[in-house]
């Protein structure tokens, strides 16, 4: 069976076109991942905690306000450059970023008698 230059052609058209889709998607990841590991940087400094403790405030926020994460990533970004943080995302963030500071997400930190 032999392939037409028109039909190896179109082949080719299709595997371009889907190269530079995966592309696109592949540098929205990246810059996405820098956002929000700016993020998390912005949070360490302000709040004095863990990177990984900043990656869990970013997500409860995302999570409790339906705002993917870059999106709430670039939004504190703006705050540490000065922008106005929206109400919904301030209120969120403190509430997560205070959960986080008494010892867990869930509330403060049980005390294990005899330690």
């Amino acid at each position: 069976m032999t392939t037409s230059r028109a039909q190896r052609s179109c082949d080719g058209d299709a595997a371009v076109a889907r190269l530079v889709r995966e592309n696109a998607q592949l540098r929205h990841a990246v810059d996405s991942h820098a956002m929000v590991d700016q993020a998390i940087g912005v949070l360490v400094a302000t709040h004095r905690m863990p990177p990984a403790a900043g990656f869990e405030v970013l997500r409860e926020v995302s999570q409790h306000t339906d705002i993917e994460l870059h999106t709430v990533a670039k939004t504190v970004i703006g705050w540490a450059l000065g922008h106005r943080l929206d109400e919904p995302v301030q209120q969120e963030l403190e509430q997560a970023v205070q959960r986080r500071q008494e010892g867990t997400a869930d509330g403060p930190r049980q005390r294990r008698s005899g330690v």
